[in-house]
């Protein structure tokens, strides 16, 4: 899961306005799609990043327990590896707790944390400027998976490190990820450095327990997706109508996660409508799983080389550090 979403309920107008048609536009192009699609930059209203919060505690989800560990039992390592005093580009920065963790070791010179969910980041970086005041903090709220750039002065006269934790970089393709990652390589530059996670592939149960929790966190914040396009695009979903559905595509190497209608319904917004049988779906997130070969292969052939890795005694996650090359 993945911290990408173009707009929040409760930015300011300023920034609302800024991406309301396109927002508008991409929602209703994918729910006219043959298979429907909601993407899952959507998750992330002001509600849906406390319900991802809420998920990276859940038992199942062993993805932030098992990094953090790794941070924890290897961070004078990655601290030594990464080299200190990088501007930290945090992608898809959240309540910033991730990089924090880590600032004792990397002591970056600035810190970059960039979301989408613009309320929630302002309010992170606010609390944790007052914990770190020697730190220059300069969040930006952007849509970085389809163009990212950084602004002038950002990193000057420092490396730069790009710091994407969670197994985010799953929620893309590998074509798209490769594409993604070449995008951060030419932003960065030849001097610039990546900090990455990675979810491995496993016993399907698992993988699948982790995305359908008992507590049925997981599946709110799956529904949360349709209240958020209600709010963007004046969409009559009723999320009573819709449950989550949550599978391993052994073929693909991925988690799929669904929207599937309980009933014949016919969805309505300005402009348009969309008749949905039952049982038919709405896909809203793939998260890829690799092996450690193949995820070295993504990065090599995206620009970055000289990987470090460290991993769980179980070896169900991967933490890489590479360099541009």
């Amino acid at each position: 899961m993945a911290r990408r979403s173009p707009l929040n309920p409760q930015s300011d107008d300023r920034e609302f306005s800024a991406g309301a048609d396109e927002a508008r536009a991409e929602l209703a192009a994918g729910l006219l799609r043959g298979q429907a699609r909601i993407s899952p930059k959507y998750f992330y209203s002001t509600l849906g990043s406390k319900l991802f919060e809420a998920i990276c505690q859940l038992d199942e989800y062993y993805l932030t327990r098992v990094e953090a560990e790794i941070f924890a039992t290897h961070g004078g390592e990655i601290g030594a590896v990464a080299g200190a005093g990088a501007a930290l580009i945090d992608l898809g920065a959240g309540n910033c707790e991730k990089a924090a963790s880590l600032f004792g070791v990397l002591r970056p010179q600035q810190y970059v944390p960039v979301d989408i969910s613009v309320e929630f980041l302002r309010g992170a970086v606010k609390k944790l400027q007052w914990e770190y005041p020697a730190v220059a903090m300069h969040p930006l709220g952007m849509d970085f998976a389809e163009n990212f750039a950084l602004p002038a002065g950002i990193g000057r006269g420092s490396q730069k490190l790009f710091f994407y934790p969670g197994s985010s970089i799953g929620n893309f393709t590998p074509l798209q990820a490769a594409q993604f990652l070449r995008r951060l390589r030419a932003a960065g530059g030849d001097e610039c450095g990546i900090l990455i996670g990675v979810d491995l592939v496993k016993d399907a149960a698992v993988l699948e327990a982790a995305y359908d929790d008992a507590l049925g966190v997981t599946a709110a914040f799956n529904l949360n997706a349709l209240g958020h396009a209600n709010w963007l695009m004046g969409s009559d979903f009723s999320l009573r109508a819709w449950r989550h559905v949550a599978l391993f595509n052994a073929e693909q190497s991925r988690i799929e996660m669904h929207l599937e209608a309980k009933q014949a319904q016919v969805v309505r917004w300005p402009g348009g409508e969309r008749h949905f049988a039952a049982g038919e779906r709405i896909h809203t997130e793939n998260s890829y799983k690799y092996t450690r070969r193949a995820f070295l292969e993504l990065l090599e052939s995206s620009g970055f080389g000289h990987a470090t890795c460290w991993t769980d005694e179980c070896q169900k996650y991967l933490v890489c550090h590479a360099r541009a090359v």
